[in-house]
């Protein structure tokens, strides 16, 4: 690691120590972080820090936008981290690398700064994470495209100001061919968004449906090229996948040095229980779980930086990072006893914020089948 890197670390773990956590717990009983959080980050420099510097971002390389992902995962904080993410990781660079010169100067400096906060609309209710699947229409009209449909499960969802939606502009071919990224403007007549909805984790972090009826943009609203939306998602799985593995490993990290002090000052049976063999032999399993999995991803990074991350490994990442989170949060709430199934503990968070991870930015079942393709070809 860099000096600069390390320095970098340490102020992004200043602020979430200073400005996110004392305030968190209050955000997931309100199941929301406030909308001026966006702004804060944005003023402190952790919105978009690898977006060049002529689009109002710092040029930075992809391992300094992950050290804020890890550092909020580590601080079980991913109802905050993984909005940002979505935000900086994902719509950011959809418009950076397909997006017009236009749409680029539009969007970009603003997303840095907080004040335009994306989103992407891809899941449907009917559709889940069959993409080619799709039924929410780009007809179009004149010069204009009229979108017509409903998304659901969307990140970003209640204070988002712009979205990337997908919809089918081509219902003569298979989705894979005739389907299209549109940005739309949440101020855009006929948007409107749904309810907040609830979940059993990540209660901070806004999740919501939204409906398009007769949303009218013009065609220089398509992002990328006509019809070739499904190409653009494609592109992108494999660093959205990554920084999910990456958001996993970090998470587990915390959870087990959270565990590790409690299982020290814990005390059974006149002694505590750290002394215990069944608790040295599932902090010895965790530990080696995580640090097989650290090494995964520190190669995942390099090969993305290089260009050489392919879809399988992406996918081999996302499914064994994630699954291992799981397991390791399910361990050491086992190890905290009753009081891990207390809301007061950390470990409750981190357990139940641990699951949609199997399940957002392609089940673990998804995983395994394009996995699957490569062993097979």
């Amino acid at each position: 690691m860099s000096e600069e890197l390390e320095l970098f670390r340490e102020n992004v773990r200043r602020f979430v120590e200073a400005e996110v956590i004392p305030d968190y717990e209050q955000w997931e009983k309100d199941e929301i972080f406030p909308r001026e959080l966006w702004n804060k980050v944005g003023e402190q420099g952790l919105l978009c820090v690898d977006i060049p510097e002529n689009y109002g971002g710092f040029g930075t390389d992809f391992l300094f936008s992950m050290v804020i992902q890890e550092q909020f995962a580590r601080a079980n904080c991913g109802a905050v981290g993984g909005p940002m993410a979505v935000h900086s990781d994902i719509v950011a660079h959809y418009v950076l690398n397909h997006g017009s010169e236009e749409q680029k100067q539009h969007y970009l400096p603003r997303m840095v700064s907080g004040e335009c906060v994306g989103a992407v609309a891809m899941t449907e209710p009917g559709a889940g994470s069959d993409l080619q699947g799709v039924r929410t229409t780009a007809k179009k009209d004149g010069e204009e495209y009229v979108i017509n449909g409903s998304k659901t499960f969307i990140t970003n969802g209640q204070h988002c100001d712009m979205v990337i939606v997908v919809a089918r502009t081509n219902m003569d071919v298979p989705g894979s061919r005739g389907t299209t990224l549109f940005m739309v403007d949440t101020t855009t007549p006929g948007f409107q968004r749904g309810r907040n909805l609830e979940k059993i984790g990540l209660h901070a972090s806004d999740t919501s449906e939204m409906f398009f009826e007769d949303v009218r943009v013009p065609a220089s609203a398509i992002l990328g090229e006509l019809d070739k939306g499904f190409v653009v998602l494609m592109g992108e799985l494999q660093r959205e996948r990554l920084a999910l593995a990456i958001g996993g490993v970090a998470a587990a990290e915390g959870v087990l040095a959270e565990t590790v002090e409690y299982v020290k000052e814990r005390k059974a049976f006149g002694a505590p229980i750290a002394e215990l063999q069944n608790t040295k032999f599932k902090m010895a399993e965790v530990a080696t779980d995580i640090r097989i999995h650290r090494s995964f991803v520190e190669e995942c990074k390099r090969l993305f930086m290089a260009g050489e991350l392919d879809a399988a490994t992406a996918s081999m990442a996302k499914v064994s990072c994630t699954e291992m989170q799981g397991r390791v949060a399910d361990t050491c709430l086992q190890l905290h006893g009753g009081y891990g199934f207390m809301r007061e503990y950390g470990v409750s968070r981190a357990y139940v914020d641990a699951r949609v991870q199997r399940i957002y930015g392609g089940t673990s079942e998804i995983m395994k089948e394009l996995i699957s393709r490569s062993v097979l070809a």
